[in-house]
């Protein structure tokens, strides 16, 4: 996945946690922004990138959301890989 497409899959998570009060606090809890703080990071890739780790550290929430927006479960990791600073680390 190219850096625009995984830019444009994190905001649909985004948006997708936003439509829930449960999702959304869990993830300004997490990350300890506000409200506020997203409107100003939402084009940010670091953020983005913070989406998406958000999205993967919860197998649930992860599959709840690939469900809801009709796409693999492999497409949050290859959306991480294309934001910058998202590729792998090989350990070997």
């Amino acid at each position: 996945m190219n850096r625009p497409q995984a830019e444009s899959f994190a905001v649909e998570v985004l948006q997708w946690l936003a439509e829930d009060h449960a999702r959304i606090g869990a993830f300004l809890a997490a990350t300890g922004m506000t409200p506020a703080d997203l409107r100003h990071a939402a084009g940010e890739a670091s953020f983005l990138l913070a989406v998406i780790d958000f999205l993967m550290a919860d197998e649930a929430l992860l599959l709840d959301c690939c469900g809801t927006l009709d796409v693999p479960a492999s497409t949050p990791a290859a959306a991480r890989a294309g934001l910058p600073g998202g590729d792998e680390v090989h350990w070997t």
